[in-house]
């Protein structure tokens, strides 16, 4: 009885015991799960809440300025902390034109730069020219600010504006858009150097992404007998384009929040008395820092807490138009496939 009965729980214990470890390993790894979902979904709703917070303090800042003036402060150009009135159309209208002039010049560039890296550079130069164009992304902007003032200011006015007005002198339109005293200060030499500031962003972001391109794909278009271009137009491009979509607005969300390099170059000049290029100007973040530490309390403040409303506002608008953008790339990849 004995040696039978010695076997048998010999072989019920053997059945029995092993399920007991891995259901307590299950069990730790259900609670380390949960544990996971907590705390990714605290980050999520502290990120949230930080947005909201910011929101709610801008607006309850800028209340006395919102309560006063509406939305008419967006069209009033008038700004006069002397006499209490003030409008933010001059600052608006700075930061709108620099960040589109940036835009239109940093874009096919860096579009150029990704694509010689990816498709045309030889191997030896792809490392180093790739790390230059990082390595610029690392210089202070403050650098960017001192150069343009110093540097490239002068150039601008001495070898593009005063030739341009000496050519477009007396003609229509074209003589009011290189009008202004030749400082080398203003909208044109701002969005210039906020292209040279943001490139590197795009630059890499697309040659990232033009590196996820299949191989084969790209193979296949030129066994075919597809150019260069071809491949990169109709192969690379659309298979990459919310990746190159997604880089344009990182480097267009840098130049509408940048601060320093844009107060050096603008002007910071408060009236808006032409469309020139070369017209002295102001911008929302450069207004900010030269007159927040000195505002009063009071309309003053409001007004400028009411530009970072502004502000805020100008780059949620941006962001929901890239994902509108990207959903519609999307969807008509989906209807094609």
């Amino acid at each position: 009885m004995n040696s039978v009965a010695t076997p048998t729980l010999a072989r019920g214990i053997s059945r029995t015991a092993p399920p007991s470890a891995p259901r307590a390993r299950s069990g730790v790894a259900a609670w380390a799960d949960r544990l996971f979902a907590w705390a990714a979904r605290g980050a999520a709703l502290i990120t949230l809440g930080l947005l909201l917070g910011i929101l709610v303090a801008l607006v309850a800042g800028a209340w006395p300025a919102i309560h006063k003036y509406g939305l008419g402060f967006l069209a009033n150009s008038v700004w006069d902390p002397v006499n209490n009135e003030f409008g933010g159309l001059v600052m608006i209208y700075g930061t709108l034109a620099t960040s589109i002039i940036a835009l239109v010049i940093a874009v096919p560039v860096s579009f150029g730069i990704a694509l010689f890296l990816t498709e045309l550079s030889p191997a030896w130069l792809k490392r180093p020219l790739g790390t230059a164009i990082e390595l610029l992304a690392a210089v202070p902007s403050i650098v960017y600010g001192m150069w343009g003032l110093l540097v490239f200011g002068p150039i601008l006015a001495t070898y593009v504006q005063q030739p341009l007005q000496t050519l477009f002198a007396g003609v229509p339109y074209l003589g009011a858009l290189v009008s202004g005293p030749p400082v080398g200060i203003g909208i044109l030499s701002t969005g210039i150097i906020l292209a040279i500031m943001i490139i590197p962003f795009i630059a890499s972001v697309m040659r990232d992404v033009f590196d996820v391109t299949p191989p084969m794909l790209k193979e296949s278009a030129y066994a075919l007998g597809s150019t260069t271009w071809e491949v990169v137009f109709k192969v690379v491009l659309p298979y990459t384009k919310a990746g190159v979509v997604g880089g344009i607005m990182l480097g267009l969300g840098r130049a509408l929040g940048e601060t320093m390099a844009v107060t050096f170059v603008i002007g910071n000049f408060n009236q808006l008395d032409s469309l020139s290029l070369f017209q002295a100007a102001n911008s929302i973040t450069s207004a900010l820092a030269n007159e927040f530490a000195e505002a009063a309390s009071g309309l003053h403040q409001a007004a400028l807490i009411y530009l970072g409303l502004v502000l805020f506002f100008i780059t949620f608008v941006v962001l929901a138009l890239s994902k509108l953008l990207l959903a519609q790339l999307r969807k008509g990849e989906g209807a094609r496939s």
